[in-house]
């Protein structure tokens, strides 16, 4: 999309109405709202209900291959970003992208709340997975659409917007893991669903009179030559692979630990080729090549940075579920509720965060520099878990307010890391892959959370100390070598603060 085309579109968005910012962004938090209430509602009490016994609802899965398909299915959820983003660029746009994703993210969960067997919940995480590919990097793709480049409120709208996402992940758990935990769990799932129907309509119903023009052009469009090309091999390589799929699972060549290490594989391996082919094309300029590899060591941070984050659905999960003392104060806490914390936190910071970084200004941390505080604040919170072990063994029950202790320090980290992420991803992005940059960030979760699949297994309450020590260990090590490189790495963003 040429320059001229990005000003139309940030002069057709209503620049004011939300907190001094433009109406859209209002539209944008509240679909990203009920999106989030749906995907955390139902990630709250799918790793239980996937190893509880079938006489408590349960499929009955082993407890360690239920945390390596968590890990799985939030690999596969951010990983699907590329495609959503491939079809924005390339195809029918952000705006449609949103829309089509939350038909699929919809139908995912109904699925889910339909009693059946693995093989239904396996196919209703293919449709979330899918759907939350084209939604999720293309709605916050929008958010930056809506402001002019040089817009000074553009890190304070995302930080704004983050706190959406964060209240609907707050509200999720323990509403629905309050259903699904003390009655169904497939109640729980339905109301998940509800959710994303809320999320839809008011995407539908108000995206053309606050959003104008943002989302609804094609930055990289397909000649109709190459359109004909790319649905031809796309069939093509859909055939192949279910012809392969077919032959490998009756040979047993495509295994459930196969599988994982092919998830794996790809996680390192696309984001790669992603920065390959982005450098390498002629629709680069030389100013955005140098900011692509200013890119490269932020998106490594980020990978070291979810990886201990999204052991929040996993690891701590489980730590919540047999290792923490759930009788607490005179009240029964359920395991699901701690995933509140996190979104909780975001949602009580978050405002102190985006105003502290208006009130500093040019005086704020760089870029490099706020994401190596996000992995020093993530190693901690490992180093913090490790502790209860320490002093009282493995085999007691931990107070729960080491999880919140936990919780809270990652979230500092996740503050100075994810909405300034978002934002340097805009700011950083090649103008022809826009959609597929932001796509581009949301595959360092799925690149970590591939490398989480590997190594929950060696997760016990008897190697908990060395867990929780070996991980957090290295984040606060790379947060100090990416602190120390954080000139160097902004030389190379050529302007971009």
């Amino acid at each position: 999309m040429k320059g001229s085309d990005k000003q139309s579109i940030v002069a057709s968005v209503p620049q004011q109405g939300f907190f001094g910012h433009p109406k859209g962004l209002f539209m944008l938090f509240f679909t990203e709202f009920w999106e989030r209430f749906s995907y955390y509602g139902m990630r709250a009490i799918l790793v239980f209900y996937m190893y509880y016994e079938v006489s408590k609802g349960g499929l009955g899965i082993d407890e360690g291959t239920a945390l390596a398909i968590m890990s799985i299915y939030g690999s596969l959820v951010y990983m699907s970003g590329i495609i959503g983003g491939w079809l924005a660029d390339r195809i029918f746009g952000t705006s449609k992208a949103v829309f089509y994703g939350g038909i699929l993210i919809m139908l995912g969960h109904i699925l889910l709340a339909i009693p059946g067997s693995a093989a239904m919940l396996f196919v209703s995480m293919a449709l979330i997975v899918l759907g939350t590919g084209l939604l999720k990097p293309n709605v916050s793709s929008i958010v930056g659409e809506i402001y002019s480049e040089g817009d000074h409120r553009r890190d304070a709208g995302f930080s704004i917007f983050y706190m959406g996402i964060n209240l609907g992940g707050f509200l999720a758990p323990l509403i629905v893991g309050t259903l699904g935990m003390k009655y169904n769990f497939h109640l729980g799932f339905g109301l998940a669903a509800v959710g994303m129907l809320l999320g839809l309509t008011v995407f539908i119903l108000t995206k053309k009179r606050n959003l104008g023009l943002a989302g609804t052009f094609v930055a990289n469009p397909l000649t109709p030559e190459e359109k004909r090309s790319a649905f031809t091999r796309l069939g093509l390589g859909a055939l192949i692979a279910a012809i392969l799929v077919a032959v490998a699972i009756p040979s047993g060549l495509l295994t459930f630990r196969s599988f994982i290490a092919l998830v794996g594989f790809l996680g390192i391996l696309i984001p790669t080729l992603y920065f390959i082919v982005m450098y390498r094309s002629p629709k680069t300029t030389a100013v955005e090549r140098s900011r692509i590899l200013a890119y490269i060591p932020l998106f490594i941070a980020s990978v070291m940075f979810w990886a201990i984050q999204e052991q929040g659905s996993t690891i701590l999960a489980n730590y919540a579920d047999k290792r923490t003392q759930l009788d607490f104060a005179g009240l029964h806490i359920s395991p699901a509720w701690f995933q509140s914390l996190n979104p909780l936190f975001i949602i009580l910071f978050a405002p102190v965060f985006a105003w502290l970084w208006v009130k500093l200004g040019d005086r704020q941390p760089t870029i490099p520099r706020k994401f190596s505080l996000g992995l020093l604040f993530a190693g901690l919170s490992f180093l913090v878990i490790l502790l209860p072990a320490y002093f009282g063994g493995s085999d007691a029950l931990v107070n729960p307010l080491w999880l919140v202790l936990s919780y809270f320090i990652v979230v500092v980290g996740e503050l100075c890391l994810s909405p300034v992420g978002l934002s340097a991803t805009t700011k950083l992005a090649p103008a022809a892959f826009s959609a597929q940059t932001m796509s581009l960030w949301f595959l360092s979760n799925a690149a970590a959370q591939a490398i989480n699949a590997q190594i929950v297994k060696f997760y016990t309450p008897e190697t908990e100390m060395i867990y929780f020590g070996v991980i957090g260990g290295a984040s606060i090590l790379l947060g100090i070598l990416l602190f120390l490189l954080s000139g160097r790495i902004q030389g190379f963003m050529k302007g971009v603060k």
